[in-house]
């Protein structure tokens, strides 16, 4: 990227957080006043609306396109009892805004409760039914995780994990922990792996936004019921590694076979 591209990247990436502070107070506060009086899939799907505003100004302001392939490997909006656990690669914010988006069910994200202080973004995240954990306090966090998990399930709420538990630079792997797997055997709920190569466009750690697609693929969902979660994980690490390097090759070109 040359001098004026970078600049015009850097402007155009201003602009855009700059648009998501803009709207992010007024749409927080609604929603703290909301939960005072609305139910917690009306307050969710308010939320969404501001993901879906903040995903609209990266595509406007910084040419930031989505192409999502395999959306009926998910169950649809009419399928009430159609649980699944959403394991997606993570590599940038991008995906954090974009999958709830996408997905015809409600969302429950497992995160850091750290994020509960973020202003108007996190006061407002704190009121919707998810799962905030205490990371220096695993096995509590893992317990707070399995009752949550087994309830949201059940009242048609999709539970949402990242496997490699923080983002990945482009072209790399993470470890994939087990918590997710150890989440969809406990509950009997398949898991569906999600390929995102968000990292071509909004970096981890980066300012500047650059225009192009993020192909997210959804994977067909892999059986948990009955089996060993580190089995069931090296799956899930297989198939969405393989399709990293199917959608984004260019970045793997100096890396071996994917793990798994």
């Amino acid at each position: 990227m040359g001098a004026a591209a970078r600049a015009a990247c850097a402007l155009r990436s201003l602009a855009f957080v700059m648009w998501m502070a803009a709207t992010v107070v007024p749409w927080a506060l609604a929603i703290i006043v909301m939960s005072l009086f609305a139910g917690s899939t009306t307050l969710y799907w308010a939320c969404v609306g501001w993901l879906r505003t903040a995903i609209w100004g990266c595509r406007v302001i910084c040419g930031v396109r989505a192409r999502v392939t395999g959306i009926e490997n998910v169950p649809s909006a009419a399928d009430a009892k159609g649980a699944v656990l959403l394991a997606p690669k993570h590599q940038s914010t991008w995906e954090t805004f974009a999958l709830p988006t996408l997905m015809p069910h409600p969302l429950a994200y497992v995160f850091k409760r750290e994020l509960l202080y973020i202003p108007f973004f996190g006061w407002a995240m704190g009121r919707l039914d998810m799962i905030h954990i205490d990371r220096s306090k695993r096995s509590e966090a893992w317990a707070k995780v399995a009752e949550q998990g087994q309830r949201l399930f059940a009242e048609g709420v999709w539970v949402i994990m990242f496997p490699e538990g923080t983002r990945t630079p482009r072209g790399s792997q993470g470890a994939y922990k087990t918590g997710a797997s150890r989440l969809a055997v406990a509950t009997g709920v398949p898991i569906v792996p999600i390929a995102v190569t968000s990292a071509r466009c909004w970096p981890r750690k980066s300012f500047l936004v650059r225009p192009g697609v993020v192909d997210v693929s959804i994977g067909r969902p892999i059986a948990a019921a009955g089996r060993d979660p580190d089995v069931v994980m090296r799956e899930v690490e297989g198939w969405i590694e393989a399709e990293m390097r199917r959608l984004d090759p260019e970045a793997y070109v100096a890396e071996g076979p994917a793990r798994g």
